[in-house]
């Protein structure tokens, strides 16, 4: 193996089976691609503090336009991790909940957010290291 070498080694079982390459899709990155694009982990985290309405979750997002959180909701109550409810008042309001799917999920983005947070500092100087050392390979 090369000092350059980036390939991540794990022992066989602990992918199985989706990890082969010779098996289909388990599914894995269709469910990962929904729960692990950034605004709807950030939408489960503000939800799991309890049901919000959209300008609420607009404001708490930082950066998120409303056509995308509008697509965000939608894409994670299709997929049964967020409940929509509208309550029959003129003007009609709206929140927005995690379901017991959902809900199950803030455990998880809460461990990968502790973990972001205890390896900020040594990923920002891995970073910084890999820029220096490799002047011009711009992969932001």
């Amino acid at each position: 193996m090369s000092p350059t070498h980036t390939g991540v080694t794990t022992s066989p079982a602990a992918l199985d089976p989706c990890g082969r390459a010779d098996h289909p899709d388990c599914g894995i990155r269709d469910v990962l691609d929904r729960i692990g694009d950034k605004w709807s982990v950030l939408v489960v985290v503000e939800l799991a503090g309890g049901p919000r309405r959209f300008r609420e979750l607009q404001r708490a997002i930082d950066g998120i336009s409303q056509r995308m959180l509008t697509l965000t909701v939608r894409r994670l109550e299709r997929d049964g991790l967020v409940l929509r409810t509208v309550y029959p008042t003129v003007p009609a309001q709206v929140d927005y909940r995690l379901t017991e799917t959902g809900a199950g999920l803030t455990h998880l983005v809460k461990a990968l957010a502790d973990w972001s947070l205890a390896h900020r500092a040594v990923i920002a100087e891995a970073r910084h290291a890999y820029d220096r050392a490799h002047p011009g390979h711009d992969i932001h």
